[in-house]
């Protein structure tokens, strides 16, 4: 009977497309886009931009921040003291128990690459900092 379902009107077997090959090719290339595209962002450079209207009243809101940089050696300063290698948290945790309100800003080089800062953002958001702002370069020529 299974044979009698494959035959057309005319009596021939209709043909039919393999589509195995072509669901191989699709899952190599979602492979590969999986493994090429997360490889590409870990190593964007962070441009820190120059901004030409910035809120004054907001920077001088609230206690005093606690300052994070990174220099493009990769070195991390927390009120421009270094920190050493593997304190990053312990530092941070204690700079949070000194004012639990005050907010954290990150300062990174033009050299440091967008996964070192969001590094430093996850490690402040796990300590609990209630806010963390990016510093940016103030343009001085004015938009008009």
């Amino acid at each position: 009977m299974a044979s009698l379902s494959r035959k057309g009107r005319s009596g021939r077997p209709t043909p039919q497309m393999n589509v195995t090959p072509l669901v191989d090719v699709v899952l190599v290339l979602l492979i590969i886009f999986m493994i090429v595209i997360p490889a590409m962002t870990e190593g964007v450079n962070l441009e820190v931009p120059a901004v030409a209207n910035v809120d004054e009243e907001a920077e001088d809101e609230g206690p005093e921040p606690v300052m994070i940089s990174v220099n493009r050696h990769g070195v991390i300063f927390i009120d421009d003291l270094a920190v050493p290698e593997g304190e990053l948290t312990a530092q941070l945790t204690n700079a949070h128990r000194r004012n639990p309100r005050s907010r954290l800003v990150l300062r990174g080089d033009r050299g440091v690459t967008y996964a070192q800062v969001r590094d430093l953002y996850a490690a402040a958001q796990a300590v609990g900092f209630p806010g963390v702002s990016l510093r940016v370069n103030r343009d001085d020529a004015r938009a008009e």
